[in-house]
């Protein structure tokens, strides 16, 4: 037994180095930062985050704070089990919102420490399949001109992107219809596009969208619409005629089941942070795999790039826009359109704690 003799949340508010803006959440100036640090009895350490986009930190912050107090003790080798002990322990009050965030990094940190002991990298323990990992750039740019949207993807592919998503969902589609086809012109009909509504829409309007987009052959279009609505993205898939990625606000295996055993989704995009952290994730990709479906991602790329190198059935991963690489030793290396796995102990991400700190003083 390698018992738990340790858990300390960390909770930070990071401000953005630009005011960054989408359909949905509008302006976001900050985004909030919640960590867990695990010990176990050896002084082995393992390492979990979660994020907010400005709001909910503190109570994603004080279920970690149950979380620690149910969990000193337990075998830290036992996930599976420790994963439906805060499940079922916090469920009443919980299955999703600041419960399955505060899970999320709980476990992360988990599976951090397993791979830290065994001195591998987390995308070997978890199986192994190829540690590079096509990734694309997910602008958060709704708000820019067409020129600054141009001048940003010239920005992405100098850092080494060749595949790229931008958000839509502008007051009125034409607007939205002339962005995408400027970025189609800019970038080559071949080269990989996305674009991301932040659930802007009703199903009727996005299958109005979805239509208008066809002649620009993107890659997916995301988040058509409200997550609650299962049947409705089934409809958009049906009748859109683009490929639909969904899940980034999904909260759990069984929310993903219903999408993609009623054909809602063509992408899966769980988020390690927000469904589970990475003993649902690895389950979410495995059950996709089984529907012949690409699994991507939402947010923590220097985690996820572990999950995807683990997955046969990986499409892109999301390199986010927040800013992160200015608290982390060794950011994600990115070349000629991959994403490379690091091979350093556990997910290898060594936060920068005095930088954290000094946000709170």
């Amino acid at each position: 037994m390698v018992a738990l003799s340790s858990i300390q949340p960390g909770f930070f508010r990071i401000p953005l180095p630009e005011v960054l803006s989408d359909s949905t959440h509008g302006e976001m100036t900050a985004f909030e930062l919640n960590t867990v640090r695990v010990r176990d009895a050896d002084g082995a350490e393992g390492v979990g985050y979660t994020y907010t986009v400005g709001r909910n930190g503190g109570a994603v912050n004080a279920v970690l704070g149950e979380l620690s107090e149910m969990m000193l003790g337990e075998d830290a080798d036992a996930i599976e089990r420790l994963w439906h002990k805060g499940w079922w322990g916090l469920h009443y009050g919980g299955r999703g919102g600041p419960t399955v965030l505060a899970l999320s990094a709980f476990d992360i940190a988990l599976w951090d420490l397993k791979a830290n002991r065994a001195g591998l990298p987390l995308w070997k323990l978890l199986g192994g399949y190829d540690p590079l990992v096509p990734v694309y750039a997910g602008g958060i740019d709704l708000d820019l001109s067409v020129d600054a949207l141009l001048r940003q993807t010239d920005g992405n592919l100098g850092r080494g992107f060749r595949a790229i998503k931008m958000k839509v969902g502008r007051k009125n589609l034409h607007e939205d219809v002339e962005r995408v086809r400027a970025m189609r012109e800019h970038l080559g009909q071949d080269f990989p596009l996305m674009v991301d509504a932040n659930m802007k829409w009703s199903v009727d309007e996005a299958i109005r969208a979805a239509r208008a987009f066809q002649p620009f052959g993107l890659t997916w279009l995301e988040e058509p619409t409200i997550p609650d609505d299962p049947a409705g993205h089934a409809r958009i898939v049906r009748e859109g005629g683009v490929p639909i990625a969904a899940g980034e606000n999904l909260r759990s295996l069984w929310e993903f089941k219903l999408y993609i055993a009623g054909g809602g989704v063509t992408y899966p995009e769980p988020d390690v942070t927000n469904c589970g952290g990475v003993t649902s994730f690895m389950k979410i990709a495995h059950l996709s795999e089984a529907f012949n479906l690409p699994v991507t991602s939402h947010g923590a790329h220097d985690v996820t790039v572990h999950l995807l190198a683990a997955c046969p059935n990986r499409s892109f991963l999301e390199a986010h826009g927040f800013g992160l690489d200015r608290y982390i030793a060794d950011p994600l290396v990115i070349r000629e359109g991959v994403a490379i796995a690091p091979d350093r102990p556990g997910h290898g991400i060594r936060f920068d704690w005095d930088g954290l700190a000094a946000l709170t003083s």
